[in-house]
């Protein structure tokens, strides 16, 4: 659910940069940036799992399978405050690694610009503001 939006809003940013840019073939660039983010976003999250099930599987016997008949790969793991650092990361990390890359990706060949951190997320207050402004707008039509 958190990547679909985030995919959505990279969508969103790579054709606004690119019509801003006057570049050519933006639908190939909204499309090859969300398969791209799609791809990376799906990678880390197989990484992740196959990371936490390598940690929880080396406990072995019936206790990592179930309990009471219940999935209890993770219980414990994600209690107090360590606990919750690591959920954040698993949850968010695939999404904001794969933003960076696709930042990174727009800025070298779409856009064509030096690679630092005002080019890197260039647009984005843009963008945001534009998508508030679209609520207004259809707020006084009614």
């Amino acid at each position: 659910m958190i990547g679909a939006i985030f995919m959505i809003f990279v969508a969103i940013w790579i054709y606004q940069s690119a019509a801003r840019a006057k570049t050519e073939n933006m639908i190939l660039w909204v499309a090859g940036s969300a398969v791209t983010f799609f791809v990376i976003q799906f990678l880390l999250i197989y990484f992740d799992i196959s990371l936490l099930e390598a940690f929880r599987s080396s406990e072995g016997g019936d206790a990592y399978e179930s309990v009471n008949g219940a999935d209890r790969k993770n219980e414990g793991d994600f209690e107090g405050f360590f606990g919750v650092l690591k959920s954040l990361y698993l949850e968010l990390a695939p999404q904001i690694i794969a933003f960076v890359v696709i930042a990174v990706l727009r800025n070298r060949f779409m856009l064509k610009e030096n690679l630092n951190i005002t080019n890197l997320f260039s647009g984005l207050k843009e963008m945001f503001v534009g998508i508030k402004n679209s609520f207004k707008a259809t707020a006084n039509q009614e």
